[in-house]
């Protein structure tokens, strides 16, 4: 049976990925509700923990995510989800939220390279200035 453990907050992590590349295009949280939504209405719903709010992906943005499938792991304290992903899954207009690669630079230091980070759409545009 599906019986999701939900952390101390009442969150599970969920990681969505895209159906056709299998890319990883975010990570986010989901509480009961959120994920009782997505599995009801096939569309993306997380919990944010800043705004301590629910939100269905792309309520704002237009950049909507259509569930193909839902996975649990072994433990069921995750949630996987393959979506179709409309325009871009992150906040910063960029298709993945994982637009940055960890490199070694001079002595071994680690900097940040960006790949992959073409915008979609600019941030300030559809969010306004808290972007």
């Amino acid at each position: 049976m599906f019986q999701p453990r939900f952390d101390a907050s009442g969150l599970v992590s969920c990681v969505a990925t895209d159906a056709k590349t299998g890319d990883v295009l975010m990570v986010a949280h989901m509480n009961e509700e959120a994920l009782r939504r997505t599995i009801e209405t096939g569309d993306a719903w997380y919990y944010s923990r800043s705004r301590k709010a629910l939100w269905r992906k792309g309520e704002s943005s237009g950049q909507v995510q259509r569930v193909l499938e839902m996975r649990t792991d072994c433990d069921q304290d995750a949630v996987w989800i393959k979506v179709e992903q409309q325009g871009a899954a992150c906040h910063t207009g960029r298709r993945s939220c994982f637009y940055r690669a960890v490199t070694k630079g001079e002595g071994n230091k680690m900097r940040l390279t960006l790949v992959d980070a073409h915008r979609l759409f600019d941030p300030a545009d559809v969010y306004g200035a808290k972007a």
